[in-house]
């Protein structure tokens, strides 16, 4: 079975695309045209049946950006179980809250960088 980009997805990852939140928009304008270290990002790709909001293949990492609705019990034990899954296959995850990206970009992309191989 397809383990990226399922073609089940497609229609949810280009709503996501399309609909990006203020703070994807924001880390977005850094990572895309491989503006952090020449490393390509995608944005909204599946990995199994989950959909990141960032991917960089060539240092197989994911990162998300976490809002308010990801600090309660249920979105919270739902997030644990698809990082789980992700780690399974052997890529890392790093998380940030949306205040991080607005308040502390640098910090954000810092932590980023440190991750590349």
């Amino acid at each position: 079975m397809q383990t990226h980009n399922r073609q089940e997805l497609k229609d949810n990852r280009k709503n996501l695309r399309s609909n990006l939140t203020p703070a994807e928009i924001r880390l977005w304008k850094c990572l895309q045209n491989k503006k952090l270290d020449g490393k390509k990002f995608r944005r909204q790709h599946s990995i199994g049946n989950y959909i990141v909001d960032f991917y960089c293949p060539e240092q197989r990492l994911v990162i998300e950006l976490d809002g308010n609705i990801h600090f309660n019990p249920v979105n919270e034990q739902y997030d644990l179980e698809r990082d789980k899954y992700i780690k399974s296959l052997g890529i890392e995850v790093l998380r940030f809250t949306n205040s991080e990206v607005f308040e502390k970009i640098e910090f954000v992309l810092n932590e980023i960088k440190g991750c590349f191989k």
